[in-house]
């Protein structure tokens, strides 16, 4: 166990200093084609002391967040700087694959730098593992969205937010030295800022993908219920457009007020089809709204999330076009028509959830959340197919 730790931090550290964290957003996706000229890590290493004094002894107090082999703790470190401390729990220190998957997210999230990406600010290997990232005084936006003893969020955030996540998946994909696919896209893993400035977090999915391969086979399936594109629950394929349905999803989530699953287990795909398909507004948009929203906007947002959710990854626009529709609010139909047999099979529906079980050694992080907005699944969990 000490020798993969030791062996895999080297390999971080030595990685890192290939990265280029200095860059601009815009700079670095300028220069996709020319590798980054070195650097040296923004991040550094903690001691375990710091992160003990920060969180009061890593006090159930200040924990925000749980998962399968994860615990993220509110910390503030000397000089009043807040902190979220993320450090692989006890009882999976023991797992060599947990270990491996918790340096994973070291060695992906290390390596980016970008308004709408969490910073990593350090991590510690002092008795344990642990990442040391900035904290998110307004939590998530599974939190803000669906907590019912906070006012609806308003129209103009909703915008703001699938903009900037655009803008940050954009990086991951087409900024970044490597390609990154984060596999986990969804509102508890979309942190705000104090002025509600989105920023995808939790990487413990991620995966790099080298630029000379078109996708990735990946075993076993793992993810949220409701958010896995078809072609990865079915054959485990990984690439770009995994996200790009994810962010669909999310953007209905963010329109609709909805979860991607509801209580009775109907997909929030499955309920918005028939409102995306004639385009009816007023169906589809969160009534505790009322009429407090940009018309326009959302027509374009149900336009752009109806196309990153489509049943084949080919006929799905990149995070590059989405963000192009986004921010240039055109709504081009021709552009985007599909032949007829392609409609056919459209949307990619769950409609057979009986057999769903919730898998409680996958990871999921509610983000400063009270509960988990979707569990994770493995690929036995349950069924699902696309709609006849």
């Amino acid at each position: 166990m000490n020798y993969l730790r030791s062996r895999s931090l080297k390999r971080l550290l030595s990685l890192g200093r290939r990265s280029n964290a200095d860059e601009s957003a815009e700079d670095c996706v300028d220069a996709v084609a020319e590798p980054p000229p070195p650097y040296k890590p923004t991040w550094r290493c903690f001691s375990y002391d710091e992160l003990h004094q920060a969180t009061d002894g890593f006090h159930q107090d200040n924990m925000v967040g749980k998962g399968g082999y994860g615990e993220v703790y509110r910390g503030v470190l000397d000089g009043g700087r807040a902190v979220a401390v993320k450090r692989l729990a006890p009882t999976a220190a023991a797992d060599e694959k947990k270990e491996k998957d918790f340096l994973t997210e070291l060695g992906t999230v290390g390596h980016v730098r970008h308004p709408n990406v969490s910073a990593l600010l350090g991590c510690c290997v002092d008795r344990g593992l642990h990442l040391v990232f900035e904290f998110s005084t307004r939590g998530s936006v599974s939190a803000n969205l669906h907590d019912l003893k906070l006012p609806a969020m308003p129209w103009k955030q909703r915008q703001g937010i699938a903009v900037g996540t655009a803008r940050g998946l954009r990086y991951l994909h087409k900024g970044c030295a490597r390609r990154i696919i984060h596999r986990d896209i969804k509102a508890s893993n979309i942190l705000l800022t104090a002025d509600y400035e989105p920023q995808i977090s939790d990487f413990g999915l991620a995966r790099w993908l080298p630029s000379e391969w078109t996708h990735h086979a990946i075993a076993p399936i793992e993810g949220t219920f409701g958010c896995l594109a078809p072609e990865y629950f079915t054959h485990g394929i990984v690439d770009e457009k995994t996200d790009v349905f994810a962010f669909g999803v999310f953007l209905l989530e963010l329109i609709s007020g909805r979860k991607p699953v509801d209580g009775s287990h109907k997909s929030l795909i499955a309920w918005a089809k028939p409102y995306l398909s004639d385009g009816v507004v007023q169906g589809l948009v969160d009534p505790r709204l009322g009429d407090g929203y940009d018309a326009a906007q959302l027509r374009l947002l149900m336009f752009v999330a109806s196309l990153c959710v489509r049943a084949a990854a080919a006929w799905r626009p990149t995070m590059t076009q989405v963000l192009e529709l986004l921010e240039s609010g055109e709504i081009s139909q021709d552009q985007w028509q599909m032949p007829e047999k392609e409609e056919q099979d459209e949307l990619w529906d769950f409609d057979d959830l009986d057999d769903f079980e919730e898998d409680d050694d996958d990871d999921d992080y509610d983000n400063y959340d009270d509960e988990s907005d979707s569990p994770s699944i493995s690929s036995s969990a349950c069924s699902i197919h696309p709609n006849d």
